[in-house]
């Protein structure tokens, strides 16, 4: 699937109906950044927005997909590609976008991940120096306790946005997705 391609044709046919970027994600209930980085090629259009794009403009997903309109000779074959295509990618991107997902969620958490585990380590420290058991259980309990939460929280993160579960409008206006 050549997205530049894809991207080129999308930003053709919002100049066709003489759209701004800007106008165009007000309409979608995106953010003008996100339709710069479909039509850039850098992203693909998710595919509740590939429906959206395809209703609005009145052009089928096979043609977005194509990059360009079909004829009727066109398009059972172009449909095929394309099907092929998104079929091959599907499930190596889903992993891959599991993994971008979780190291993005690591690296915004980062300083608080640090935090809990400097608070679990100090005391730890500090129940060894007082040879106070309790202190240490309640120290390794609590280190437990945080790495479970965190996992979890970091998970349902990955989950939302691998599996890209359609969000309300206007909520990605600052979101990166791969």
């Amino acid at each position: 699937m050549d997205t530049v391609k894809i991207g080129r044709f999308l930003a053709e046919l919002r100049r066709e109906n003489k759209l701004t970027q800007e106008q165009l994600a007000q309409k979608l209930g995106t953010s003008n950044k996100t339709i710069s980085r479909w039509e850039n090629g850098n992203y693909m259009p998710p595919v509740e927005m590939l429906c959206e794009l395809s209703e609005f403009y009145g052009v089928s997903i096979n043609e977005i997909l194509s990059g360009r309109r079909l004829d009727e000779t066109e398009t059972k074959p172009a449909a095929e590609e394309n099907l092929k295509d998104v079929l091959a990618l599907s499930a190596f991107g889903l992993e891959v976008r599991k993994e971008y997902f979780a190291k993005k969620w690591k690296h915004d958490h980062a300083f608080r991940l640090d935090l809990q585990m400097i608070a679990v380590l100090a005391a730890l420290i500090v129940g060894i120096f007082l040879e106070n058991k309790l202190m240490l259980i309640a120290a390794v309990v609590c280190g437990v306790a945080l790495c479970i939460i965190s996992h979890n929280q970091m998970m349902g993160y990955v989950e939302r946005r691998a599996f890209l579960e359609k969000k309300p409008r206007n909520s990605e206006n600052n979101e990166k997705t791969p």
